[in-house]
């Protein structure tokens, strides 16, 4: 669904522009170094927009310094409960903050956050959640409650003169979210930021944001994703990344199709995919490849991928486009295989 174009440092969110892929530092942010590694690493590893952690006055001025170190790399500062790590946060460069203007201190507080942030050109993001919804709400669902919040706090700082918001609602249940995100979308124009928040372990948390962000994102809501894993930050990020991909939203990786394997399969299929997986993992071509077992769905996946592997009797088939390429052993294959997809 469009939505009005917000620019956080170089990256355009909203419109017609690619869902964007955002994570969160678990370091400490009065570690520099420590932090501008990993800001380092999300960026390599694919995370477009990076958030870090403001609990103090510390971290927030330790922020100049972050940010002269990750040029081009957008930060945004999470702020909770004291308005003055906003002003300072934003002072030393930050390019977006994220706060609840429910919990920043009163109208006052938040005119004085709103107007550096007005001053600097840089959006704020409305984010509210479940676990902290405010106490007088009319709507009786969550997902109502929810919606009801962050449409309340973006009229707070329309009411101030500025419209340069970016809006989360999230809850650690999938259908709270999915709705309460759908009736946002109803009821505003701002970019959303979708999440499924506390989702838990790297296993059941891909699960549950999969679920949840995939269904709105097919229905055209949301303009950037944060997949919120108890892991490594880069998880995450590998996470969203193949979410887009097999969404269709993003083209800049090699998409793996393996069959399920069943008593038909004649060659060490499960290893050999998992290989393959590992060896195309940072191949950045719009590339669909099949690692296929049997002769029944073989070649039919083969006619629709860029390159498949179909095996048979200890032996594979290599397709290209469709048309056999030759026959290899399977102690060959995965080396053949490979070697055609970087040729490409």
């Amino acid at each position: 669904m469009p939505t009005k174009i917000i620019q956080i440092g170089k990256v355009k969110i909203g419109g017609k522009n690619p869902v964007a892929i955002q994570s969160m530092c678990n370091t400490k942010t009065q570690n520099v170094e420590a932090t501008v590694k990993q800001i380092r690493s999300l960026a390599t590893a694919g995370c477009e927009i990076v958030r870090i952690a403001i609990p103090d006055m510390e971290a927030a001025e330790a922020v100049k310094e972050i940010r002269k170190q990750t040029q081009g790399i957008p930060l945004v500062a999470d702020i909770h409960f004291d308005y003055r790590l906003a002003l300072l946060a934003v002072e030393n460069g930050v390019d977006k903050i994220r706060i609840n203007p429910g919990n920043i201190g009163g109208e006052d507080k938040l005119r004085e956050v709103v107007l550096a942030c007005k001053k600097r050109g840089i959006p704020i993001r409305v984010g509210v959640n479940a676990g902290s919804l405010e106490k007088n709400l009319k709507s009786k669902t969550i997902a109502a409650q929810l919606a009801e919040s962050a449409v309340k706090n973006v009229k707070a700082i329309e009411k101030l003169g500025y419209r340069n918001l970016v809006v989360s609602a999230k809850a650690s249940d999938v259908k709270t979210s999915v709705e309460a995100y759908r009736i946002l979308a109803k009821k505003i124009s701002y970019p959303l930021h979708l999440g499924i928040t506390e989702a838990g372990s790297e296993k059941l948390g891909i699960m549950k944001s999969a679920a949840g962000l995939g269904s709105l994102l097919l229905d055209g809501i949301g303009n950037t994703i944060r997949i919120s894993l108890t892991a490594q930050p880069e998880v995450e990020v590998k996470a969203a990344r193949d979410l887009l991909r097999v969404l269709g939203l993003r083209k800049d990786g090699i998409e793996v199709i393996s069959c399920p394997t069943c008593g038909r399969t004649e060659v060490d299929l499960i290893p050999l995919v998992a290989q393959v997986e590992e060896a195309v993992e940072g191949i950045k071509k719009n590339l669909t490849v099949a690692v296929m077992g049997c002769m029944v769905n073989g070649p039919g996946e083969a006619s629709h991928a860029d390159f498949a592997l179909v095996g048979g009797k200890k032996m594979f088939a290599l397709y290209a486009k469709g048309k056999l390429v030759k026959t290899i052993s399977e102690k060959e294959a995965l080396g053949e295989f490979v070697k055609l997809i970087q040729q490409a």
